[in-house]
């Protein structure tokens, strides 16, 4: 692997160049895995901040108050699980050569739309349609 540049650190990804080059995919990659190192890191606070939380209440609006707020922190907690399993699908991609590209139509995804959402697996375009397709569906 060479060594790094500054100019690495600060690339982003431009619609000018080929897609999807090995530049592209690493600097996806670190994205991807920064995402993951940090929801990591926020989930072992949360861990041990819940383990020190236990503790006994009697006042019982301040220990409604603080079930509340764990089960809201468990449900953040969970979200952020199911956010880290998209990582390691889109980090799977990378490795497999699919990454960047719609699982509907085959077409890239943009590069904006990447860059805001890495774990993205539809275009914009398909997207919207299966929300649409959503709305209709939960309609009736």
């Amino acid at each position: 692997m060479k060594a790094e540049t500054k100019f690495d650190i600060e690339y982003v990804p431009s619609e000018d160049e080929p897609f999807m080059t090995p530049r592209q995919l690493d600097y996806f990659r670190r994205k991807l895995l920064a995402w993951k190192a940090s929801i990591l890191a926020e989930s072992k606070g949360t861990i041990e901040h819940m383990q020190e939380g236990s503790r006994n209440i009697p006042d019982i609006a301040d220990r409604a108050s603080e079930e509340t707020d764990r089960a809201l922190e468990l449900r953040t907690r969970d979200r952020q699980r199911k956010v880290v399993s998209k990582i390691d699908a889109a980090l799977r991609r990378i490795d497999e050569g699919t990454y960047g590209y719609c699982e509907e139509t085959g077409e890239p995804i943009s590069l904006k739309r990447l860059d805001a959402r890495p774990i993205a697996t539809l275009s914009l375009e398909a997207q919207e349609r299966h929300e649409r397709k959503e709305r209709v569906h939960r309609d009736d």
